[in-house]
């Protein structure tokens, strides 16, 4: 497989939303759950972290608590609205992942196709 810098970093970015994406579902389905509080990732930061690591494979996305939230009385902090939010927002950076990945795949194959017909 072709490799560069380019494409592990939008390996990366895919990895992170799938990630996210995940958190943010864990998020919803536990809105009623007594005490149960917000999980997220910084993205950004850990989108920096992944790509200036030699070795990805090992490096786990550092999932926290989300602080600053309305607290139920039940203790539980999950708000659907933001997890709507953010789960559109995940889905739009995968989405542009995807895009990215494709767009460099056609120029791969364009030159592939290019060079074999000369």
């Amino acid at each position: 497989m072709i490799e560069d810098a380019s494409m592990t970093a939008l390996e990366r970015v895919l990895d992170l939303a799938v990630f996210r994406s995940e958190l943010v579902l864990s998020n919803m389905a536990n809105i009623d759950t007594p005490g149960y509080r917000t999980r997220d990732i910084d993205f950004r930061h850990e989108l920096e972290r992944a790509c200036s690591r030699f070795e990805y494979a090992s490096l786990a996305p550092a999932a926290r608590q989300v602080l600053g939230l309305v607290e139920r009385p039940d203790g539980n902090n999950v708000s659907l609205e933001r997890e709507r939010l953010l789960l559109a927002d995940t889905q739009l950076r995968f989405n542009a992942g995807v895009q990215l990945l494709r767009d460099r795949f056609k120029l791969i194959s364009s030159a592939i196709h290019e060079g074999s017909s000369s």
